[in-house]
């Protein structure tokens, strides 16, 4: 795989040493068990799979390329180039502007662009409709795009289905930067439509059934449908597609709900089934496959606590901390900074969208186990940060650099 030139800042000698050690054991990544660091006092298993993958890396290289190569120039992107806290903040620092929120919510006007500036597409893609905004101004969307070979994969099976008469189901969220591009790539070739959840998947379900009037259609799925969708006709036919970085065993659970519907209403059995419903395979990114299953992994072990790193805006962290806390206590954190003493950690909850400050999240015992991963644009730097903040509770520990050598 391509090797891209990283910040150093990013960079963390400790984690690098793990994850190369683990690479040269396991070349083939059919090992998903976690690496075990044992300090004495506190022992930490860190997930086989974390960090930057190669849709992020590829990213952060243009980035930094674009600012070191155009000094004179306004540098624009479109909106937050990965969902990582620290790496936005630091484009921002060396004068790169965002044009857009996550939401999509405009910032700054593209009246005040002009055909000079330097815009950059972030790793999620963008819509055809912003790139035909850039290029009425006279910017070439193509020249800086970032876009992930991952997401463009699912924007390619789209297209592929979408010619064959197929109506798109997007798996994803309706207002993520991913889904909204792939949503817009999507519709260039065919009616489509985006489901968040399976909850969502088995009211629309009840349309294709007839379960459900017709009429109430367009409200219940307002904005998540493309013009002149005709509930009567372009649910007759269907595959899904998916925003890559929602958890796998959810994609499927939906494709395989909606396949056993179509299975029933159209009274058809075996390959028979290609005629209502597509034959799509998994659109996950690679990294999002290979870090669900490390967590899955990392969880068959027993832990005290897990701590995972990354931006709270990002979907694939989102997924793992969701796996997480099925089984342990869980601490969403973006850096090591919300760590704030021994016994008092600032974390994001999920469920209410805000964080909290959790008291005594250590346990009081002789050896605490604490599980540790991190999302895939999450860099190993703030890793390690984390490591060692929760390394300095614990007196009479290893020395670090000893412990990774002995792996």
């Amino acid at each position: 795989m391509k090797s891209f030139q990283i910040p150093e800042l990013y960079k963390s000698s400790i984690i690098g040493g793990i994850k190369e050690k683990r690479r040269q054991k396991d070349k083939l990544k059919k090992d998903f068990t976690p690496t075990l660091l044992d300090f004495g006092t506190v022992r930490f298993l860190i997930s086989r799979h974390f960090g930057f993958c190669y849709g992020v890396e590829n990213a952060v290289e243009i980035a930094y390329k674009t600012i070191d190569e155009n000094p004179n120039k306004r540098i624009f992107l479109l909106s937050e180039m990965i969902h990582n806290p620290d790496v936005n903040a630091d484009l921002l620092s060396r004068g790169v502007q965002f044009i857009m929120n996550t939401s999509g919510d405009q910032l700054i006007e593209w009246e005040s662009l002009t055909s000079d500036d330097v815009v950059i597409v972030p790793a999620f893609g963008t819509t055809l409709e912003i790139q035909q905004k850039l290029s009425d101004i006279g910017i070439n969307a193509y020249q800086y795009d970032t876009t992930c070979p991952f997401v463009e994969k699912v924007w390619n099976r789209a297209s592929a289905i979408g010619q064959k008469d197929y109506t798109i189901v997007v798996h994803g969220k309706p207002s993520h930067e991913e889904t909204r591009a792939t949503f817009s790539h999507a519709k260039q070739n065919a009616p489509t439509i985006v489901v968040k959840d399976m909850k969502q998947t088995v009211e629309l379900a009840k349309y294709i059934t007839g379960e459900k009037p017709q009429a109430d259609f367009y409200t219940e799925f307002k904005g998540q449908y493309s013009e002149n969708f005709d509930i009567e006709k372009d649910l007759r036919r269907i595959g899904v597609v998916n925003q890559t970085t929602m958890l796998a065993s959810d994609t499927q659970a939906i494709a395989d709900y909606l396949k056993n519907v179509m299975r029933e209403k159209y009274h058809v059995e075996g390959l028979d089934i290609t005629s209502y419903f597509a034959d799509t395979r998994d659109t996950l990114c690679y990294a999002t496959n290979d870090n669900q299953s490390a967590t899955y992994g990392l969880l068959e072990k027993d832990a005290d606590l897990v701590i995972v790193a990354g931006g709270y805006n990002s979907s694939n962290t989102s997924h793992l901390v969701e796996l997480c806390e099925q089984k342990l206590p869980t601490y969403f954190i973006s850096s090591a900074d919300k760590i704030l003493s021994e016994n008092l950690i600032s974390h994001f909850d999920l469920h209410s969208k805000s964080e909290k400050v959790t008291e005594n999240f250590l346990p009081n015992k002789n050896t605490t186990t604490i599980m540790l991963t991190c999302g895939a644009s999450c860099p190993d730097a703030v890793v390690e940060a984390i490591l060692l903040r929760l390394l300095s509770f614990f007196p009479d520990t290893k020395n670090v650099d000893e412990v990774v050598t002995q792996l």
